[in-house]
């Protein structure tokens, strides 16, 4: 039986902007990351990573600058901007407050006849 967990429309940016929060990171090197948090626990396709890549730059919340990676190539490092640090605390909070709520809708007892 697979353990992954699929990702929640919409929570892919936040996951992203969390991992480059820790330091710059190159594409792969992001779901580098994203495995080693989660335990192995979330896959995250490369073709869902490099699209929102795109749209989180294009957006202003990261910005990018080539380098070397640790394989000898050329490659797209990933940093958080101030806008980015900002939208991150915003989605964190409001992830907090959803989890809260459906915690507590799980947690409620039934009813007894």
């Amino acid at each position: 039986m697979d353990e992954r967990t699929e990702l929640l429309p919409g929570t892919l940016d936040m996951l992203v902007l969390k991992a480059i929060s820790l330091g710059p990171l190159h594409g792969y090197g992001v779901l580098l990351r994203l495995q080693q948090i989660s335990a192995d626990a979330l896959h995250i396709p490369q073709g869902s990573l490099y699209p929102a890549l795109y749209r989180l730059e294009h957006q202003g919340w990261i910005a990018a600058e080539w380098g070397e990676s640790e394989n000898n190539r050329r490659a797209k490092y990933y940093q958080l901007t101030a806008a980015g640090r900002r939208r991150l605390a915003a989605e964190m909070a409001q992830w907090s407050r959803l989890a809260t709520v459906v915690a507590g809708i799980l947690a409620a007892a039934p009813e007894e006849a």
